[in-house]
């Protein structure tokens, strides 16, 4: 064999890993809806947040985790703290058997959120990704933070949609941890 031949894709560093802490939420739900995640690694903390005028909580869920995800730029090893039971059950038990019936839940019906699944899945396949659920609002300061950045998610498209705009998402920033 010679050296062309080979492929080497090195595995995600196990000592550099990403936090992802995520929420999401409407009111009412359905309705406007806001997403949230916050990253962290060495020190640094990236915030991202969108909106959607009209959709359910779960949508709002899937879409913080897949951003997040999606905006990692090379394979890493990540930990993502989701208070969604849908979320964390979808990814880690019920997503075997959906891809197996053809994205169809137990009861033969379609699965919901398919496309955002789809999306979590892809990504999944670049990164080790360990899915953590937490208890919503007990405290946990990323959890309430990112539960606070989705809030105001949804108010500022809520705002902005009442001065004849629509806000399908926030830009990303990056701070300093504290």
């Amino acid at each position: 064999m010679e050296f062309e031949d080979v492929v080497v894709s090195l595995p995600p560093d196990p000592q550099h890993l990403v936090e992802i802490w995520t929420d999401g939420g409407c009111k009412p739900n359905p309705g406007p809806g806001g997403w949230a995640a916050i990253m962290v690694f060495g020190g640094v903390e990236r915030e991202m947040s969108g909106f959607d005028k009209d959709t359910p909580n779960n949508r709002m869920e899937l879409t913080a985790a897949a951003s997040a995800l999606e905006a990692l730029k090379r394979p890493c090893q990540v930990r993502v703290y989701t208070d969604s039971e849908y979320l964390k059950n979808g990814i880690t038990r019920w997503h075997q058997g959906w891809v197996r019936k053809n994205w169809r839940n137990a009861s033969g019906d379609p699965v919901k959120n398919m496309d955002l699944w789809q999306r979590i899945l892809d990504v999944c396949k670049i990164h080790q990704v360990e899915w953590q659920w937490i208890r919503s609002h007990i405290g946990i300061p990323l959890n309430e933070r990112a539960d606070k950045l989705a809030t105001a998610a949804r108010e500022d498209g809520l705002a902005a949609m009442g001065q004849g705009g629509g806000n399908q998402g926030r830009k990303p920033r990056a701070s300093a941890a504290s």
